[in-house]
C-alpha cells in the first residue's frame, strides 16, 4: 500500500473517531442492561459534581441533637416535637407513634434494679464487621443502662473482632447458614441465632482474651459474667471454665434436644478465660458480658441482603431469645442487593423477601423492638465520574416506607450521611472516614455513624424521661394534640416567644 494511502486511512480514522467524540452522548448509549461508553466532547465538559461537605453534614448532625433548654416545659417539648417530625437524622417511627421504644426504655431502666441483663441484636452485613458500629453503640447504651463486656460472639470466629481476641482447639466443627462455596453446611437448619454453629464432639476448648486493639472502648474490656448457648446436647455434656485465677464449677447437663443457657456469674472482672466442653452438643454462641444491663450483640453477615433468617429453626431461634432476654433486634441491610437492582420489580421483589423476615422475627422474638437501618450511601464509577450507584436512592426509600408499613422503625443512614455523592466525600475526607472501595466506612466513620445512631435513640429515651416526669394534670390526649400540632400553628407559636434561651448540649455522652 501507497504511504499517501495509508495517511489517509490514518487520517479517516482520527476523523472518524473525532467525530464520536463530538457527537457521542455523556450519557453513554444503553442496550439493554448494557450500556455502550466511549470518551466524549460532553463527557469531557462535565465537571465532577462535588458532594456535600462532609465537615458541614457531620457538624449538622451533632448540632440536631442540641436543644434550647429552659426552665419552660413548653420548650423542651417543642424541641422534641420538631426532632421528631423534621429532623432527617431521627429514627423513623410508624404512625408517628412517639411511645414506640416506651416499653423497651422502662425494662432497660429496670434491668440494674432486677439484676438482669436484656440484650440488643444487631445483625447487618460487612459495615458492622469487627464490631464496627455495634460497639459505639453498646457503649453509649451501657453508660446510660448499665451492662459492660463484648457481648455475644461465636465459638469459632473468622472475622477478627476488635472488642475481644479469642481462639478455640478440639473437637468443634463450624456450620453456618450463609456464605461462600468454601462454608460447610449443616445437615438441619438449627444454626441458632447467629445463623451458625459449632458441632462439639468429645473435648474442645473456647478461649477468650481482653482486647488491646487500639479503637476498643472501655466497656468491653470489663468481663464477669459468662455464657455458653447450646442445643442438641447428649447426656452428660460438661462445661468448664476456668478465668484468670479463679475457679468455677463445672457444669454437667442432661441430655436435651432444644436450648440450653450454661452461666457462670464471676466475683470479679477477668481479663481471660478458656471453656471446656466435653460432650456432643450446638454450640450457638458464647456470651461475655458484665454487671446487669443492656447486651448489644453484634452479627455480621459479609454479603448478605438479609434475606437468609426464615432459614433457621424457628424453635431454636424462640427459646435461644427468650433465653437470653433479647428485647431489641436491628436489621441493618440493603448495600449488597444493589448489584442486583435494575428496576422498580426488583427492588420490590426485595421488598416482599424482607417484609417475610420481618414477620419472622416478629413470631420468633414477640417481646423485641424492630428497628431497620438503611444501607449508606455507594460509590460507582459513571464515565469516570464518581457518583452513588443508580437506583439507591429509591432502595432506601422503599425500605423506609416497607419497616413502617410494617410496623418497624428505620433509620435513614443514607441521609445521615448526606445523599448522594456522600461516599465520595467520605473517601475524600482527612483522615478518611470510608475506604478507596467507596462502600465500606473506615473505623473513624464507623465510628462517627455509631454515634450518630446512638445520639438519635437516645434522644428518644430522654423524651421518655421528659413524659414520665410531665405534670399529672397534663391530660395524654393534650400531650398528643400538641406533639401533631399543625406545622402553621407551630410556627406561630415560636414567633409568640419573647424570652431567650441559651443552647446548651441536651445529649449528655
Amino acid at each position: 500500500m501507497k504511504a499517501s494511502r495509508t495517511l489517509l486511512f490514518i487520517l479517516s480514522v482520527f476523523l472518524l473517531l473525532g467525530i464520536a467524540w463530538f457527537a457521542f452522548p455523556a450519557e453513554g448509549v444503553a442496550l439493554g442492561r448494557l450500556e455502550l461508553r466511549f470518551p466524549s466532547y460532553a463527557q469531557d465538559k462535565m465537571g465532577e459534581e462535588e458532594g456535600p461537605d462532609v465537615d458541614a453534614i457531620l457538624n449538622e448532625v451533632s448540632k440536631s441533637f442540641e436543644m434550647t433548654c429552659s426552665e419552660t416545659l413548653l420548650d423542651s417539648l417543642t424541641f422534641f416535637r420538631d426532632y421528631l417530625t423534621l429532623n432527617p437524622n431521627r429514627i423513623y417511627l410508624p404512625n408517628d407513634d412517639y411511645s414506640y421504644f416506651d416499653d423497651l426504655f422502662q425494662l432497660l431502666e429496670q434491668a440494674v434494679k432486677q439484676h438482669k441483663t436484656y440484650r440488643v441484636m444487631h445483625y447487618g452485613d460487612s459495615q458492622i464487621e469487627m464490631d464496627r458500629i455495634t460497639s459505639v453503640l453498646r457503649q453509649r447504651m451501657q453508660e446510660r443502662f448499665g451492662g459492660s463486656g463484648p457481648n455475644m460472639i461465636p465459638a469459632i470466629q473468622r472475622v477478627a473482632s476488635m472488642s475481644i481476641s479469642q481462639s478455640y482447639s478440639g473437637g468443634l466443627t463450624r456450620y453456618t447458614m450463609y456464605g461462600d462455596s468454601t462454608t460447610r453446611r449443616a445437615p438441619h437448619n438449627r444454626y441458632g441465632v447467629m445463623t451458625q454453629f459449632s458441632q462439639s464432639g468429645g473435648s474442645a476448648t473456647i478461649s477468650f482474651t481482653k482486647t488491646r486493639h487500639s479503637k476498643a472502648l472501655e466497656n468491653v474490656k470489663e468481663i464477669s459474667s459468662v455464657s455458653v448457648l447450646i442445643g442438641n446436647n447428649s447426656e452428660g455434656f460438661k462445661a468448664t471454665l476456668k478465668a484468670d485465677t479463679l475457679k468455677t464449677e463445672p457444669i454437667v447437663c442432661a441430655a436435651k434436644k432444644g436450648v440450653s443457657l450454661i452461666h457462670w456469674d464471676l466475683p470479679a472482672q477477668v481479663g481471660k478465660g478458656t471453656i471446656t466442653l466435653q460432650g456432643s452438643a450446638e454450640v450457638y454462641a458464647v456470651l461475655l458480658d458484665g454487671d446487669a444491663g443492656v447486651a448489644v450483640d453484634n452479627v455480621p453477615l459479609r454479603g448478605c441482603s438479609g434475606t437468609i433468617f426464615t432459614r433457621g429453626n424457628k424453635e431454636v431461634m424462640q427459646e435461644s431469645f427468650e433465653l437470653m432476654d433479647t428485647r431489641m433486634i436491628i436489621l441493618q441491610f440493603g448495600g449488597n442487593r444493589m448489584p442486583s437492582i435494575y428496576n422498580t420489580k426488583s427492588v420490590t421483589n426485595y421488598m416482599a423477601e424482607l417484609e417475610k423476615q420481618i414477620n419472622y422475627f416478629k413470631e420468633v422474638a414477640p417481646q423485641a423492638t424492630l428497628l431497620f437501618i438503611g444501607p449508606a450511601d455507594m460509590g460507582k464509577s459513571y464515565n469516570g465520574k464518581m457518583g452513588t450507584w443508580k437506583g439507591l436512592p429509591e432502595l432506601n426509600d422503599s425500605l423506609r416506607s416497607m419497616a413502617l408499613h410494617n410496623d418497624v422503625a428505620y433509620w435513614d443512614m443514607f441521609h445521615v450521611m448526606g445523599g448522594e455523592g456522600s461516599m465520595a466525600q467520605y473517601v475524600k475526607h482527612n483522615p478518611p472516614l470510608a475506604g478507596p472501595d467507596y462502600i465500606h466506612f473506615t473505623t473513624l466513620g464507623a465510628q462517627e455513624i455509631g454515634d450518630d445512631l446512638a445520639k438519635s435513640f437516645l434522644t428518644y429515651y430522654d423524651f421518655y424521661k421528659l413524659r414520665q416526669d410531665l405534670p399529672d394534670e397534663l391530660p395524654a390526649d393534650s400531650l398528643y394534640g400538641f406533639m401533631h400540632k399543625d406545622r402553621e400553628l407551630i410556627e406561630k407559636e415560636k414567633a409568640l416567644r419573647s424570652r431567650k434561651f441559651e443552647p446548651t448540649q441536651y445529649y449528655l455522652p
